[in-house]
């Protein structure tokens, strides 16, 4: 059983940064890094075996719409790997093994506008694989253990993806949003995971509500690959407002069902925070 880290930008917020503009956690690469590096430490120490850097929302196109030169958005991009192995490192002296998962969020991420959670872009296949390709390779460069492609809401892209991890072969886990046992684009979940790669080390689900993940697991364990699951509190998002609704719910008495049911790889997405990880790393451990 591996444990993995829980939301970024709700630990930066939390530690006082505001993440309104479009750029969100990424935008602290450039202005604080330190910071990120705190809140990779901060989930290590409460029990998460991986770390996944903050790139979710990082590309080349979405720093430029900030002004930030190519080169710069480039070495920032790659720097959010760097930041997590130097915490890794730095912890190793206890001998406990550690991972950095490089975050590979969805096309839909960057337009900062909710597309992430409906999927079907209106952009071509060509589109998307133009989009991730340059920001694969920059990920892959700096080193990381494993990509972590999250919060993929269309079985389309997701094909994009696994695609272009076949070319760069290098090892990834592939995890879809969901929303009741479909897709957030609305495909059945086992159209899903039939998306195969001899480099998918693991297939699953994140940022979806915790009442969720039971049955995705269920349906992502047929594929015969090991199993990721790392949902959200249970808030929803409000992509007009740019803020968080609803009520949050305990992931941690539900996670052994998921363990029993193929989960390998288990932990949080938004608003799940350390404290969250180090009982879910007492109640799986």
């Amino acid at each position: 059983m591996q444990i993995l880290d829980g939301g970024m930008s709700n630990a930066l917020e939390d530690r006082g940064h505001d993440l309104s503009d479009e750029l969100w956690s990424a935008r602290l690469l450039r202005d604080a890094p330190g910071e990120i590096a705190a809140v990779h430490r901060a989930y290590y120490e409460a029990g998460a075996t991986f770390a996944t850097t903050a790139s979710y929302q990082a590309s080349v196109s979405g720093f430029a719409k900030a002004g930030v030169p190519r080169d710069e958005a480039e070495r920032l991009i790659t720097s959010s790997v760097t930041i997590a192995r130097q915490v890794r490192d730095a912890l190793a002296v206890d001998g406990r093994q550690r991972f950095v998962a490089a975050s590979v969020g969805p096309y839909g991420a960057v337009l900062a506008d909710g597309s992430e959670y409906r999927g079907r872009y209106g952009v071509s296949k060509a589109f998307l694989r133009d989009f991730h390709r340059p920001r694969l390779e920059l990920l892959v460069a700096a080193g990381p253990d494993l990509l972590a492609v999250e919060t993929i809401p269309d079985v389309e892209e997701a094909e994009v993806l696994v695609e272009l991890i076949d070319e760069i072969a290098f090892p990834a886990w592939v995890s879809y949003s969901v929303a009741g046992g479909r897709t957030r684009a609305g495909q059945p979940l086992e159209d899903a995971f039939a998306v195969g790669s001899t480099h998918l080390v693991a297939v699953g689900i994140n940022c979806c509500a915790p009442e969720d993940v039971q049955e995705a697991v269920e349906q992502a364990a047929v594929s015969g690959k090991p199993v990721v699951a790392y949902p959200n509190s249970g808030e929803g998002w409000d992509a007009g407002g740019r803020g968080w609704t609803g009520d949050a719910s305990n992931s941690t008495s539900l996670a052994p069902a998921w363990a029993a049911a193929g989960a390998e790889y288990i932990g949080g997405c938004c608003r799940v925070g350390p404290d969250d990880i180090r009982a879910l790393a007492r109640t799986l451990g």
